[in-house]
């Protein structure tokens, strides 16, 4: 023993004592055990967000933009600038005009202009009624309805007059420029500005331009689209955007003249 732990120093002492407490920490883990931690309750998983893809606007519109070069100023006084933003429907009706398919439609005034209703629906109504018109040849027939069958949803489309300065109300992001007129949705929609004074190219002819703006803002809500002009000369198509310009054809109100 003595040459044992002359040979080994202090390592004689430390080997029996480092196997004893090995000893001891066995036989506690054996009479002690350990208690497993319970394991973590599960976690709802959190649903992914998804954000809905923003829908791109289709503007159901059709028109004529405003015009890029100056236009001489119309007649003054000659109409209301801006009226009252609000539509009131022509009470009235009309016998069937032509023997084609029905269209039946709605007359429409915007309220605070001056315009007598009843007038401008007579107007609209024999222009769609006269055989040049889109019922030429029994191709279709139109009727006009009143406030019931507007209120009942019983039309094909509306013909509202509307001032300068509500046009963008009535066709949002058409570009009119309080200008021109257009067809947005249901409604053909006629610039007061225009009723009243027509523009350069027709020198003063008042009576045949209205007689071509209902027939090209009805043309569009019938689903026809624009034309150009198909010679110098030549009758301009009535989808040609006449008002801004004849491009060398000559006036024409009619889709068959």
């Amino acid at each position: 023993m003595r040459r044992f732990v002359r040979r080994y120093g202090w390592r004689a002492y430390a080997i029996p004592f480092l196997t004893v407490a090995t000893l001891v920490v066995l036989v506690d883990l054996a009479l002690h055990p350990r208690a497993t931690p319970p394991a973590a309750a599960p976690t709802a998983a959190t649903p992914p967000v998804t954000t809905a893809p923003t829908p791109v606007p289709t503007a159901p519109a059709q028109g004529d933009a405003g015009p890029t070069e100056p236009v001489p100023p119309a007649v003054a006084d000659a109409y209301v600038e801006v009226g009252a933003g609000t539509l009131s429907v022509v009470d009235s009706a009309s016998g069937v005009l032509g023997s084609g398919p029905l269209q039946r439609f709605v007359v429409e005034v915007e309220d605070g202009i001056g315009v007598d209703g009843a007038t401008f629906a007579a107007e609209v109504t024999a222009t769609l009624g006269d055989p040049r018109s889109w019922g030429n040849a029994g191709r279709l027939s139109f009727q006009r309805v009143g406030a019931a069958a507007a209120a009942s949803g019983e039309y094909d489309f509306r013909v509202s007059l509307v001032s300068p300065g509500s046009m963008e109300r009535y066709c949002p992001g058409v570009g009119t420029g309080g200008y021109t007129s257009c067809r947005y949705g249901e409604r053909a929609v006629i610039n007061l500005a225009r009723w009243a004074t027509a523009v350069p190219d027709y020198q003063g002819d008042v009576a045949t331009y209205r007689q071509y703006v209902v027939n090209h803002e009805v043309g569009h809500a019938l689903g026809n689209g624009h034309e150009s002009c198909p010679g110098p000369g030549a009758l301009a198509p009535v989808m040609q955007q006449q008002t801004l310009g004849l491009e060398g054809c000559a006036k024409n109100a009619w889709p068959f003249p």
